[in-house]
């Protein structure tokens, strides 16, 4: 970073650093006991949507790499659209085998990546649920996103509320979520940053 940057205040880019999806299984330890949240064994990666065959050659690519684990049951990995445009690759594990979905993802997110996908890169979600509590909406568990954001290397909380007319979040819930896990993963400082994933498949 040059002296221009520091005057004018502009930061180096970060590198991508997959890896620290790693973090995750150990981050939900210490959101399960501090906040009563639980994976629901859903994880997904965000990209804008590409077409073409050479994207095409990537997806069987993940999805024969993720079908050869002997351990999973249900389709590897399954694509999905949001209504925003947003293409969504969708893994599905048991909710206590998070080290797996984990693992998904970070290949998911590695395959695109080594094919030249990663300018296309958003963001990862890995989701969690509180069924033992209602949200602010008094309607249904609470829901709580990890996302993890590509080009940043930060994660940040997502909480869409329930019920109600229109789109909201639970602002007061993500900001305890970030406090919870501040040792535990890379938090994303700048809150302008921390973008509703409205319509993340299993949020």
């Amino acid at each position: 970073m040059g002296l221009l940057d520091i005057l004018l205040g502009r930061t180096k880019p970060v590198a991508p650093d997959l890896d620290r999806l790693f973090g995750l299984p150990s981050a939900a330890v210490t959101l399960q006991a501090a906040a009563g949240f639980t994976p629901t064994g859903s994880g997904s990666v965000c990209f804008a949507s590409v077409e073409g065959a050479a994207f095409d050659d990537v997806r069987k690519e993940v999805q024969s790499l993720l079908d050869a684990d002997a351990e999973r049951t249900g389709p590897p990995v399954e694509l999905v659209r949001d209504e925003y445009g947003y293409s969504w690759l969708v893994s599905r594990r048991g909710p206590e085998d998070l080290p797996a979905l984990v693992g998904d993802l970070h290949a998911v997110n590695s395959a695109l990546e080594a094919s030249g996908f990663g300018p296309q890169l958003l963001c990862s979600v890995v989701g969690f649920e509180d069924a033992g509590a209602t949200g602010t909406s008094g309607q249904g568990a609470r829901r709580l996103g990890l996302v993890y954001l590509y080009k940043r290397g930060t994660f940040y909380p997502f909480s869409p509320l329930t019920g109600g007319e229109g789109q909201r979040r639970d602002s007061a819930l993500e900001l305890q979520v970030r406090a919870v896990l501040a040792d535990d993963l890379r938090i994303e400082q700048d809150l302008n940053r921390w973008f509703p994933v409205w319509g993340a498949p299993g949020l």
